[in-house]
C-alpha cells in the first residue's frame, strides 16, 4: 500500500516535470541509497545516467519559462511524462520488489500529475497577477520538495 502511495506521488511529480523524478531516482541508485542494483531498472544508477538526466532535469526547467513552450497536455509532452511516470514508479515499487504494480501506480502518477498541475498552473498565474515566472517558479519548488519527500520515504523502507 505504501509503495504504490510513494510510486503514484513519483509519477505525480513526472506529471508537474518530466524529467526531474527520473534524475532524482538516478542520483538516489548512484549513491546507493535506492538500491536498483540487482533489477531492470540498475542503468538508472550507471555512472552516465544521473548526469544526463540531471542535465536534461535542469533544461526542462529553464525551457518551462519560455514564451514558445508547448503544452504539458501536448501529445508529445504527455507522452515523456507517462513513460517517465511508469519507469520512476517502477523504480519505487522495485525497491519492495513490486515493479510492475510500481509502474502502473507510477502511470496513474503521471496523468494526474500533468493535469492537475496545468489546472494549478493556470491558477497560480491567476494568484500572481498574471506572473507565469512566479507560477513556475512555485510548480519547480513543489516538484522538487515532492521528489526529496518521496525519495526520503523510500530510502528508510
Amino acid at each position: 500500500m505504501v509503495v504504490g502511495v510513494l510510486a503514484f506521488a513519483i509519477g505525480f511529480t513526472a506529471g508537474l516535470r518530466c524529467f526531474t523524478a527520473p534524475a532524482a531516482i538516478g542520483v538516489a541508485a548512484r549513491w546507493g541509497s535506492l538500491h536498483l542494483a540487482n533489477t531492470w531498472l540498475a542503468f538508472l544508477g550507471y555512472a552516465w545516467t544521473p548526469w544526463l538526466l540531471t542535465g536534461a532535469a535542469v533544461g526542462e526547467i529553464v525551457n518551462d519559462k519560455l514564451p514558445n513552450t508547448p503544452s504539458r497536455k501536448s501529445p508529445p509532452q504527455f507522452t515523456f511524462r507517462i513513460v517517465s511516470g511508469a519507469l520512476s514508479g517502477a523504480s519505487v515499487g522495485a525497491v519492495s520488489g513490486c515493479p510492475f504494480s510500481g509502474m502502473f501506480a507510477g502511470i496513474l502518477g503521471a496523468i494526474a500529475g500533468t493535469f492537475s498541475g496545468a489546472s494549478g498552473r493556470q491558477k497560480l498565474v491567476r494568484i500572481f497577477g498574471g506572473r507565469e515566472l512566479w507560477a513556475a517558479l512555485s510548480e519547480d519548488l513543489v516538484t522538487i520538495l515532492m521528489v526529496i519527500l518521496v525519495l526520503l520515504c523510500v530510502v528508510k523502507e
